[in-house]
């Protein structure tokens, strides 16, 4: 089955009725990740299934497929799937973790180490201001900035991350061919091209209200943790925060006034275990074993891939590897070559790319790692310093 063949029946299978991304995962793992096998499979299940199942299956609307297929074939579009290697480890162990993600962008930034930053619609100035600076902040300091492209805090925070020169990866509850709302048209096309806008519903896929609750599993999931900037209490990204909580991932808060009503859900949140923060250090030194570990498994598998080795099938690898297996600078080519281009004196991130040819989140990686293992450190004006023990013998 050449690959157009393959994204045609993986695209039958997304939209067929009834079959939830637990159900396709877990027939993929029966089949051995055929997704061919996975289709006889439903076609010998349809009745069970339900009618509009049974339709579509022995039906496939042509045209959808068609236009489907359209998307994929566009430059920067993929069709990021279960059984591919690359897929986001972080998302294995979630509640119905997706079979598949609609991805625009660069899809192997849902690798790296990302920070959930998220909060009200109708905030106010000063929560605005907060988004873009810890924004900024965490941005700079190597983490990806992921949110939901909402209006509000959302909104801002992808906004400054861009602005800082950094990628930023948006979830978004419509078909990666919808921007919702639509006043973000702009900043969806800024995002699509300096970073990933992420889906897991299919192109034409309009917004609806139970779409987000479900987008927002994906965003908790991607992230080593979630920070809350102005929230109410019947804020959605309260439930953001909570299915963060209930995955084992780290959840901040900034308090507010007592008598701002977008404080109370942060206050209710600190209440319940979240960590109160008033910078981005605090979330930067709290995360740095987490982003060790995963930056450690994306360390090994860029090796591994880059020299050929296979790693098994990717719906029975481990989430992480144990923490020492992070190479070290000097052992590591992509390290080595990054702290050589650096040399002694500060660079910026931009002098950075255009010494090493790689993407500015890339670097952004790196550096983060290198940086946690006090090999540099950054400065003002994202500019970034050699320690000196972190010199070698070139």
């Amino acid at each position: 089955m050449n690959d157009m063949d393959e994204l045609r029946a993986w695209m039958i299978a997304l939209r067929t009725p009834g079959l939830g991304p637990g159900s396709l995962r877990e027939r993929l793992a029966a089949a051995d990740s055929d997704i061919k096998a996975v289709l006889v499979q439903l076609h010998g299940l349809a009745a069970s299934l339900g009618e509009p199942a049974q339709a579509w299956l022995a039906q496939p609307d042509e045209a959808r497929l068609d236009a489907d297929l359209a998307w994929l074939a566009t430059p920067g579009h993929r069709l990021l799937r279960c059984t591919e290697v690359d897929f986001p480890p972080q998302l294995e162990n979630i509640p119905q973790p997706p079979a598949a993600l609609f991805v625009a962008g660069d899809a192997s930034l849902l690798l790296y180490p990302q920070v959930a930053i998220v909060g009200a619609r109708s905030a106010s100035a000063a929560g605005l201001a907060h988004a873009r600076a810890f924004a900024r902040a965490l941005a700079q300091a190597g983490f990806m900035i992921t949110s939901g492209m909402a209006d509000g805090i959302d909104g801002a925070a992808h906004a400054a991350a861009l602005d800082a020169g950094a990628a930023t990866l948006a979830v978004i509850g419509t078909g990666p061919d919808r921007v919702y709302p639509r006043k973000h048209h702009a900043l969806a096309q800024r995002i699509a091209r300096h970073g990933a806008l992420v889906s897991e519903f299919p192109p034409g896929t309009p917004a609806r209200a139970d779409h987000f609750p479900r987008r927002n599993r994906i965003i908790a999931g991607l992230a080593l943790g979630t920070l809350v900037i102005e929230a109410g209490l019947r804020s959605g990204s309260l439930i953001t925060a909570r299915l963060a909580a209930e995955q084992g991932r780290e959840v901040f808060a900034l308090p507010g006034s007592i008598h701002n009503p977008l404080a109370r859900g942060c206050h209710r949140l600190i209440r319940e275990g979240a960590r109160l923060v008033e910078s981005a250090s605090e979330i930067v030194e709290t995360l740095a074993p987490a982003a060790r570990m995963l930056g450690g498994e994306l360390a090994v598998r860029l090796l591994t891939e880059s020299a050929g080795v296979t790693v098994g099938s990717p719906l029975e690898r481990p989430v992480a590897n144990p923490a020492g297996v992070l190479p070290r600078g000097f052992e590591n080519p992509e390290y080595r070559q990054l702290l050589l281009e650096l040399g002694h004196e500060p660079a910026t991130l931009d002098e950075l790319v255009q010494r090493t040819g790689q993407s500015a989140a890339a670097l952004s990686s790196l550096l983060l790692m290198l940086e946690l293992e006090a090999r540099i450190e950054s400065l003002p004006g994202n500019r970034f310093q050699r320690l000196p023990d972190g010199s070698f013998a070139g």
